[in-house]
């Protein structure tokens, strides 16, 4: 009798002390993974960024080497008395850069919004991973429903 009471309480201590290793080795394992992907997020979101200053400032010399050009040929046709030849080129030079400016502006709005919404699908995931691992010891599985 001494040894089956003993050896149920063993079993109740051990029973009660393993779904607090269980969760302290779950809030390591969130832990990491939260880590891994916040750091994807942020190369991703680098990344997006990066290229849409590369194509912002590849358009804004674009419209700034056209804009040259036709003021250029806007001065040579004012040389020549050619006053509403050169007006019509300063005009066609400013819209232009002002053109792939605002186009520069917006791919560049376009790739940070992007980033923004994969970083928060990557946050949202995490939070999934970190509420699966929420109750000691206990992991539910993603095809079972309770």
């Amino acid at each position: 009798m001494k040894k089956t009471l003993v050896f149920g309480l063993s079993i109740l201590a051990l029973g009660s002390a393993l779904p607090a290793v269980a969760h302290e080795s779950f809030d390591r394992r969130v832990d990491r993974v939260d880590a891994r992907l916040d750091a994807r997020a942020d190369r991703i979101n680098d990344r997006l960024d990066g290229r849409g200053d590369r194509i912002n400032d590849r358009l804004d010399a674009r419209g700034e080497r056209i804009n040259d050009r036709l003021d250029a040929l806007a001065a040579k046709a004012r040389a020549e008395g050619k006053f509403g030849l050169a007006n019509h080129l300063d005009r066609k030079g400013d819209s232009i850069e002002a053109r792939l400016d605002r186009q520069g502006d917006w791919i560049e709005n376009h790739l940070d919004r992007r980033g923004d919404r994969i970083e928060r699908r990557l946050d949202r995931r995490g939070a999934r991973i970190d509420n699966r691992f929420d109750h000691a010891g206990y992991y539910r599985r993603p095809w079972h429903r309770n």
